[in-house]
C-alpha cells in the first residue's frame, strides 16, 4: 500500500515542464486507496504537482476508469474552475471516462465545446477537448450534429495539429 509520502516523493522535483518520476509512480497504483491518494494530490497548490499526478492519473485510467468514478464531483468542480493549461490537458480526457447523467453530460460538453473552440486555449487542450467530446458524444445522439458543427469550425482554422486530430478521429 502506497502512502502519501510516498506518492508525493513522486510528484516533487523540477519545473512545469517536467514530468518527474510519474512514470514510476503508476506500477506502484495498484488499488482505489492508493489511487484515491494520489488523486488527492490534484488539490495542491503546487502547480507541478498538480500536472504531475494529473499525468499519472490520467495514464493510470485509460485501463481503470473505474477509478475515477468515486471522484466525479471533485472532477467536474475542477473542470468548470481548471484555470492551467497542463490541469486541462488531463480533465478532458478524465472527463470523458466518468459515466454522466443527462444533466452532466451538459454541462462537460459545454465546457468541452468552449475549450474546443477557444483559440486562446492551448493547442494541447483544443485537441484534448476534442478527443474528448468525440469519445462522449455517443452518450448523447444530439451531440453528433453539434460534434459536426464543432469539426467545420475548426477545421476553417487551418490549425495542423487540430486537423490531424480530426482524421484521427475517423468521422464518418
Amino acid at each position: 500500500m502506497e502512502t502519501t509520502t510516498n506518492i508525493k516523493k513522486y510528484l516533487e522535483g523540477g519545473d512545469i515542464r517536467s514530468i518527474g518520476r510519474v512514470k514510476f509512480l503508476i506500477p506502484l497504483i495498484r488499488n482505489q486507496g492508493d489511487f484515491d491518494l494520489l488523486f488527492g494530490f490534484l488539490q495542491s497548490k503546487d502547480r507541478p504537482i498538480v500536472m504531475r499526478a494529473a499525468d499519472a492519473v490520467e495514464k493510470i485510467t485509460i485501463g481503470r476508469p473505474q477509478y475515477l468514478q468515486s471522484h466525479k464531483s471533485e472532477i467536474l468542480s475542477f473542470l468548470q474552475n481548471a484555470q492551467d493549461k497542463e490541469f486541462k490537458w488531463h480533465l478532458s480526457l478524465m472527463v470523458a471516462r466518468l459515466l454522466l447523467t443527462e444533466q452532466e453530460l451538459n454541462i462537460v460538453s459545454s465546457k468541452l465545446n468552449q475549450w474546443a473552440s477557444d483559440p486562446a486555449e492551448s493547442r494541447i487542450v483544443r485537441v484534448n477537448a476534442l478527443q474528448a467530446l468525440c469519445d462522449i458524444k455517443d452518450q448523447d445522439p444530439g451531440m453528433e450534429k453539434d460534434f459536426r458543427t464543432l469539426i467545420g469550425k475548426l477545421q476553417k482554422e487551418e490549425i495542423a495539429s487540430i486537423n490531424a486530430r480530426i482524421r484521427k478521429l475517423k468521422i464518418s
